[in-house]
């Protein structure tokens, strides 16, 4: 047989399903969606938040375009994976966050979590949500060191300090109250104070069927669940919900189609993990946020969640055909 009947038999990985869809307008819609809270940054924290979000963006694609260039391989810079990879490290970041530290970060997601690794559908790990645990071990005080608020200019109700923070330093009274931690005036990354912008984006995707509503619906769901049933306080269970980074999370990062489980009941199983493990942080652990740790952790248990989810399909399948 000659080389072109070889040729013919490589395919790329999987899934195979022919859709009008690519990555690149994935990519692009879920940028799309994250606009108004990149917006919101900007207004709730001035342009550095602007500047911060176009370096990552430029140190992402940079570090891609140079690795693929390096080791000879296929450029992959035109399907904003990378950019939006920058994008979602900079909405991890506090907007004071050194720059090189930053750039750090961004090489840490780009290289070593995803290209080392295969490259876009072969990494096991988010990689922003995984160069933000490195930066936060790595830079911890920068990582908790929280720029005051457009709001602190001319009101005291809210400091520069994330709630979650407050919360566990014992802080009650200065914690902000539901509607300003709705709207985003208080402490926190970038991209995770307004959870109003973040759901309208997530609501975007949804419409879109860009993501699936099962993990956003069942992490942020958990989270209350288990807010509300660990205090008896409903107001603590919508408190969780929009403090940290759960809506970014939930929303954002949780959902990533290389990372998450592929069939709706693993879907399920990863959701309610992340919450699970988020609260489970929050409020037992030594650290007041646990979004990060809690997608991570569930990333590693993909492939468990997959396992689980054909075998009960496969039952389910051949239960009704009678075998």
């Amino acid at each position: 047989m000659d080389k072109q009947y070889y040729t013919n038999l490589i395919v790329s990985s999987s899934p195979h399903i022919v859709t009008e869809s690519d990555t690149t307008r994935l990519m692009g819609s879920v940028m799309v969606a994250l606009f108004p809270a990149w917006l919101a940054s900007i207004y709730i924290f001035g342009y550095k938040a602007a500047v911060l979000a176009a370096i990552c963006i430029i140190a992402s694609v940079g570090f891609e375009y140079f690795y693929n260039k390096i080791t000879h391989k296929k450029q992959t810079i035109k399907d904003l994976s990378a950019a939006l990879t920058g994008l979602l490290i900079a909405f991890n970041l506090p907007s004071n966050f050194p720059i090189w530290q930053a750039i750090i970060g961004c090489f840490f997601a780009i290289v070593v979590v995803k290209q080392l690794f295969g490259g876009l559908g072969r990494n096991f790990s988010n990689p922003a949500i995984t160069a933000r645990i490195f930066l936060f071990i790595s830079f911890a005080s920068n990582m908790s060191t929280w720029p005051p608020t457009r709001l602190e200019s001319t009101s005291d109700a809210v400091t520069g300090a994330t709630p979650l923070a407050l919360l566990a330093e014992g802080s009650g009274e200065q914690v902000p109250d539901l509607m300003r931690m709705f709207l985003g005036f208080h402490g926190g990354s970038t991209g995770e104070v307004c959870a109003l912008a973040l759901l309208m984006g997530g609501i975007y995707l949804m419409i879109r069927k860009v993501i699936s509503p099962i993990i956003p619906c069942a992490f942020i769901g958990t989270v209350f669940m288990f807010g509300f049933i660990a205090t008896g306080s409903l107001y603590a269970g919508v408190f969780h919900v929009l403090a940290g980074g759960v809506m970014l999370g939930a929303f954002f990062m949780a959902t990533d189609y290389v990372t998450s489980p592929k069939l709706p009941l693993g879907q399920l199983l990863f959701g309610i993990g992340c919450g699970i493990v988020t609260m489970s942080i929050r409020l037992y652990g030594s650290y007041p946020e646990g979004v990060s740790f809690s997608i991570l952790l569930m990333n590693l248990c993909v492939p468990l969640f997959n396992n689980l989810s054909y075998k009960f399909y496969l039952k389910e399948g051949g239960a009704r055909n009678g075998n």
